[in-house]
């Protein structure tokens, strides 16, 4: 895609009028509709923004990333960014002030959170990306990113079960998984 094109695409994006009940992300100069969160979902990101301390962390969800060289506007379900930190308003958080982001997957989601998404946040050094899974009810953890482009990912990758602690030593959190839901009757899948 040309620059051009990318301007224009993001014009659309940025200009697009959405229906109630759907989330739309720019990924890769693509425009990505999704169905909104499941009550599941929702649960999931209630309970990991409650196990950050508001004192130390601002928690925001949904909240649009500025990923401009990637042509992306992704929208994770969760962003931690430290207290003090990053723009007081506005649409767009920069991705040097980001210290997490969180994608729990639906059933809709699963290659955009597995794929695409973790290539675009490792390409924009986000320091840890947290997938949670409650298809399979597992979370994958991916730090310490490499690359560019398309070809970028993740060197380390974790695996745990819903049940298990998600250690995330850097932010100083181990996360409890034992409130995660499941979502039924949706086959599972071979990811990560």
């Amino acid at each position: 895609m040309t620059a051009v094109d990318e301007r224009r695409m993001t014009e659309l994006f940025e200009n697009l009028e959405v229906p109630e009940g759907v989330k739309v992300e720019l990924l890769r100069g693509n425009i990505v509709m999704m169905a909104g969160p499941d009550v599941v979902h929702n649960d999931i990101v209630e309970a990991v923004h409650d196990q950050f301390p508001r004192k130390n962390w601002r928690r925001l969800h949904t909240q649009d990333l500025a990923l401009h060289e990637e042509s992306s506007e992704p929208q994770p379900d969760l962003v931690l960014v430290e207290r003090g930190t990053g723009p007081d308003s506005g649409r767009m958080m920069p991705p040097e002030v980001i210290k997490m982001v969180v994608e729990v997957v639906s059933k809709t989601s699963v290659d955009h959170d597995y794929g695409v998404k973790r290539s675009i946040y490792a390409a924009a050094r986000l320091p840890i990306y947290l997938i949670i899974d409650p298809i399979v009810a597992h979370c994958v953890l991916l730090t310490d990113p490499t690359g560019t482009g398309d070809g970028a990912d993740y060197r380390s990758q974790w695996i745990y079960k819903f049940g298990e602690t998600v250690r995330l030593q850097p932010l100083g959190v181990d996360l409890d998984t034992t409130e995660f839901g499941t979502l039924p009757n949706v086959r599972p899948h071979r990811r990560p």
